[in-house]
């Protein structure tokens, strides 16, 4: 017999309010623990409010704000992965370090995304 996943157990709306409060303790854990999570979301709001307060239309700002927010998910996917590395092991592998470099890449990548977005509209709105 398997063992049973206690967290998997659940169903109904016992599972979407057990979901909902592990969500925000996974938010309250990134904040207390990821920098780099702290930073990107000093910036989503700042990011945020410049965006509404840009005289372009609501696709616009959706497309602006989106994207911000596609930065912070993927840090919280990276820092995901990090931890999971981490804790089967503090050794220094191939696997482990080829792992959290492809989670870098991926928040680079992003980060890249979010940058040619803003500059797009930017650019389209101003020039």
């Amino acid at each position: 017999m398997q063992p049973v996943n206690e967290f998997k157990s659940k169903s109904g709306l016992k599972r979407i309010f057990s979901a909902f409060f592990y969500s925000l303790d996974g938010l309250k854990a990134a904040w207390r623990g990821e920098h780099a999570f702290r930073q990107e979301l000093g910036l989503f709001v700042a990011g945020t409010v410049v965006a509404l307060l840009l005289r372009v239309s609501a696709f616009e700002k959706l497309v602006l704000i989106g994207v911000l927010l596609l930065v912070l998910i993927v840090e919280l996917i990276n820092s995901a992965l990090e931890a999971v590395v981490d804790r089967i092991s503090l050794e220094r592998h191939d696997l482990s370090k080829n792992a959290k470099d492809f989670g870098s890449a991926a928040v680079l990548l992003t980060c890249l995304l979010a940058f040619a977005t803003w500059a797009v509209v930017l650019f389209n709105r101003f020039y």
